[in-house]
């Protein structure tokens, strides 16, 4: 049970969705950022690339919910699907990834432990590997965000499901219609 009166069916509303919900007036904004750090045209950084650099800070921050979700999201949208995920989780020095996005993760946990453990020597690796001003940016505000979306999430000890269908069924929406959509 979250720690607050949502007015609302927990379970119906699971995560984030349930806050979401109480407060319209702040989930508005909310959702307009995650559309547009995971889904907005990107030169680069495909939507599932983005999606999984949100999975892998929200599975670093231990938030079972947003871990669940944008892992199932960055499968949806990913030609390795949840395969490649699982092994970026449990291993993402060894994950059949490329070496830029292995050092945008990289980057990303640095943010997530704290903005000032980006360090110089960093960027210059993920820069190494082929990674733009851009993509060095929108890493950092993807981890950044997230690491805000998992206490907001967490903080009000929202519900979070264990069926993954629940989580693959969210991911055809927001895949098919973007966050916001109700």
């Amino acid at each position: 049970m979250a720690h607050i009166d949502l007015g609302l069916d927990e379970k119906a509303h699971p995560g984030i969705n349930g806050p979401m919900r109480y407060r319209p007036e702040t989930a508005k904004p909310l959702n307009e950022l995650a559309e547009a750090l995971l889904r907005a045209p990107h030169p680069t950084l495909s939507p599932g690339e983005r999606e999984l650099i949100a999975a892998y800070v929200s599975g670093l921050n231990e938030c079972r919910f947003c871990c669940a979700s944008h892992s199932a999201f960055a499968a949806a949208q990913l030609p390795a699907g949840t395969a490649l995920v699982d092994q970026v989780h449990a291993d993402p020095a060894g994950a059949p990834i490329s070496g830029k996005l292995r050092a945008l993760l990289r980057v990303a946990a640095a943010v997530r432990e704290d903005g000032r453990k980006v360090t110089g020597e960093l960027v210059e690796a993920a820069r190494a590997e082929g990674a733009t001003d851009l993509e060095l940016h929108d890493t950092v505000l993807i981890a950044a965000a997230f690491c805000m979306y998992n206490r907001y999430v967490d903080g009000l000890a929202t519900f979070a499901p264990d069926d993954p269908q629940g989580y693959a069924l969210a991911a055809e929406r927001i895949v098919r219609h973007g966050y916001g959509a109700s």
